[in-house]
């Protein structure tokens, strides 16, 4: 691998997914050297929407792609978010949950 190509994560690892970035997300090589293995990706949106994330990605974590598709980027983000909002409402209603008698 070598800047500016692009890559896949192939991999969730909590690590990444704590900065937005998920498996499946695409992205390219933003400097020429690799530290420890690792490589320093930039994973776009679409336009002038901000970057999801600038991050160092372990090597054998990515796949080298022929073209990158910011917008299957979005679509991750979105589903993602979406899980964490449902998850977090549920967590709001489940506190009454014990007082409730079957």
């Amino acid at each position: 691998m070598k800047e500016m190509d692009c890559v896949e994560v192939i991999i969730e690892k909590e690590k990444y997914a704590k900065e937005g970035v998920h498996e499946g997300m695409q992205g390219w090589i933003c400097n020429p050297l690799t530290i420890d293995g690792t490589w320093l990706v930039n994973f776009p949106q679409c336009g002038e929407k901000r970057d999801i994330a600038t991050l160092d990605i372990k090597e054998e974590d990515l796949e080298l792609i022929p073209v990158m598709h910011a917008i299957l980027d979005e679509q991750i983000k979105a589903r993602f978010e979406k899980a964490e909002k449902t998850a977090k409402s549920f967590d709001d209603t489940s506190e009454g949950l014990s007082d409730y008698m079957v």
